[in-house]
């Protein structure tokens, strides 16, 4: 039996043997990069003695912009709208849990809400500002990939990997950080719109390098689940039903 990977159209999309575990591991890094990640600077130390400070969470966040390349590559968009509303849920439902947990009243001898409300109770600018940068983010990233792919027939994987990188993370940066942090006390402008820059700059890097990693996952579900999706009749429309 030839199991080889062949064209098929969204539209005609049938039973995925995988693809449930991809989504478990997008939702799984995206509400991890948020609640592990989100809340520690580290740095690194460039030549002088300074200090070059980033967040944790931009080391693996990216992750979750990998697994939605090979989601729409394999799946296709509508299947991956699908995922990038799962994940979209489960960060809303992560932001009530955190603000529950931390709101309640600890008991007398317990010593860690001071750590818990440092960690977990992140203020309503930031919980709103990550959730829609993720949602935009990645809905144009999947997007940009789709049609990047229908147009080019196919060709140049990593053009449109990369291509779509760089818009899904450039809204996701120029949405979070703005939305987060403009305005608050300590960040001026200019350092908001260097952090917009930087970490745009980083999570594109990072992404781009790990390229080659991202082609084998893709080749291997396509070849496993044989078949190559082509978003050539699929609505586009975030809201619309199916996938």
């Amino acid at each position: 039996m030839n199991d080889a990977p062949h064209r098929i159209d969204a539209a005609r999309v049938g039973h995925f043997r995988f693809y449930d575990l991809v989504m478990a591991a997008f939702v799984m890094i995206v509400l991890l990069s948020n609640v592990i990640g989100a809340s520690k600077l580290s740095y690194i130390p460039p030549p002088g003695g300074t200090q070059w400070v980033f967040g944790a969470g931009v080391l693996f966040f990216p992750v979750s912009y990998i697994i939605g390349d090979v989601l729409t590559e394999v799946y296709g968009y509508a299947r991956a709208r699908r995922v990038i509303w799962t994940g979209f849920a489960a960060l809303l439902f992560m932001a009530f849990m955190a603000w529950a947990v931390v709101s309640l009243p600890p008991a007398d001898g317990w010593e860690g809400q001071d750590a818990y409300e440092f960690v977990f109770g992140n203020t309503w600018r930031i919980v709103a500002a990550s959730i829609a940068a993720f949602w935009v983010g990645e809905f144009a990233n999947s997007y940009v990939l789709a049609k990047m792919k229908s147009r080019m027939e196919g060709r140049h994987l990593w053009m449109r990997i990369i291509g779509s990188t760089i818009v899904g993370q450039g809204l996701d940066s120029l949405i979070f950080y703005p939305v987060a942090f403009l305005g608050v006390p300590g960040f001026p402008p200019e350092l908001v719109a260097q952090a917009v820059v930087s970490q745009w700059a980083i999570k594109t890097g990072w992404e781009a390098a790990l390229t080659p990693v991202t082609y084998r996952v893709i080749g291997a579900l396509k070849h496993a689940e044989a078949i190559d999706v082509y978003d050539e009749t699929t609505n586009f429309s975030p809201f619309a039903k199916g996938g």
